[in-house]
């Protein structure tokens, strides 16, 4: 996962509310993306510099590639976006912060002017966001905080030099680097107003479906072999996770007393742990990449990966009953975001 889509929604809307309790929220988000924008090159000037590192260059011509069959290929937004470079001097480009009831998978959500109602708070410092963290514990809310390499404005930036690529992801694996860009412009496609599990689910869907077919076109030799396996440890990864949610949240909703509650979810979390070790040791050859995730895992991390994930099938169904027609996908995405959430839950839902 790796989106976060409403920080320039934050950006537009800060100037308007001096006098709110939020103001300090405001001023910090549009502060952040000016300087992140401020920071951008195009990536001719960077290729051209004789001082770029070369494995930088070669980064950037393989992004740009990418974002072309994005355009040619994938119709998605043929605009500014990922067409400038920015190095921020840090690992993430924002830090989410989100937070669940101690025993509910249900994500506390901030409102916000134009995007809606968000299951994070992100932040462009992260003492900012470990503050918030601590004042949400401190509140009886079970918090993560978590680092996010690359975000979507939906497009309202394109005026400003559009997204660009940044250092925290730029390094990446070919398919990565191809799926995180299919997955931010797929932000700026179709976006439903406070509708997470859509927005992600949606995105997800369409950074899987253009990852596939750009490898199957245009990967190097060994990068099939390397995004097959990755796919099928994040298989293995959501399929865990699954079964800890669905036991967890038919915990959360039974008769049981809170104490029990506690004892049953204590239980579970730990049982999810040893069977991520035993997956690893047994299916994963000792791959280690998932360890920083279990440590920390929770309802917040658990909420999360289920935005991410819960309603993917669905909108590969509708692709594919749509004959892998881009353009026909799209429309009928954006036709669903603009309906009231139950219907468009409905709708996604019954999708054959």
């Amino acid at each position: 996962m790796w989106s976060g889509a409403a920080a320039l929604a934050l950006v537009l809307v800060a100037a308007g509310l001096g006098g709110c309790s939020t103001a300090g929220y405001y001023a910090q988000a549009a502060h952040g993306h000016l300087d992140l924008l401020a920071r951008a090159r195009p990536v001719p000037e960077v290729l051209d510099d004789p001082a770029t590192p070369p494995a930088l260059r070669q980064q950037l011509a393989l992004s740009q590639q990418i974002r072309d069959y994005a355009v040619t290929e994938l119709h998605l937004p043929d605009n500014r976006s990922y067409r400038r470079y920015a190095d921020l001097g840090r690992s993430a480009a924002v830090w989410n912060v989100v937070a669940t009831p101690e025993l509910s998978l249900q994500l506390k959500t901030w409102c916000f002017p134009v995007v809606g109602c968000i299951g994070y708070r992100g932040y462009y410092d992260r003492a900012a966001a470990d503050a918030l963290a601590a004042q949400l514990k401190a509140e009886g809310w079970e918090v993560a905080v978590y680092g996010v390499p690359a975000y979507s404005t939906l497009g309202w930036s394109d005026w400003l030099g559009g997204d660009p690529l940044l250092n925290t992801f730029i390094g990446w694996s070919e398919a990565e680097l191809a799926r995180m860009v299919f997955h931010e412009l797929a932000h700026q496609v179709a976006y439903a107003n406070g509708d997470t599990a859509f927005n992600e689910s949606f995105a997800t869907a369409v950074e899987r479906i253009g990852g596939d077919r750009w490898l199957a076109q245009h990967g190097a030799p060994g990068s099939r072999e390397a995004y097959d396996q990755m796919t099928q440890r994040r298989a293995d990864f959501r399929a865990l996770t699954l079964a800890a949610r669905t036991d967890l949240a038919a915990l959360y909703a039974s008769s049981a007393s809170d104490e029990d509650k506690r004892r049953g979810k204590a239980e579970r979390l730990a049982r999810l742990r040893a069977d991520y070790e035993t997956m690893k040791r047994e299916r994963w050859g000792g791959y280690a990449g998932y360890d920083a995730w279990f440590a920390r895992a929770g309802n917040p991390s658990l909420a999360v990966q289920g935005a991410y994930n819960d309603l993917v099938p669905q909108f590969v169904r509708l692709f594919e009953r749509l004959g892998g027609d881009f353009p026909r996908f799209y429309a009928e995405v954006r036709r669903l975001a603009a309906l009231p959430m139950a219907e468009r839950r409905a709708a996604l839902q019954s999708s054959p």
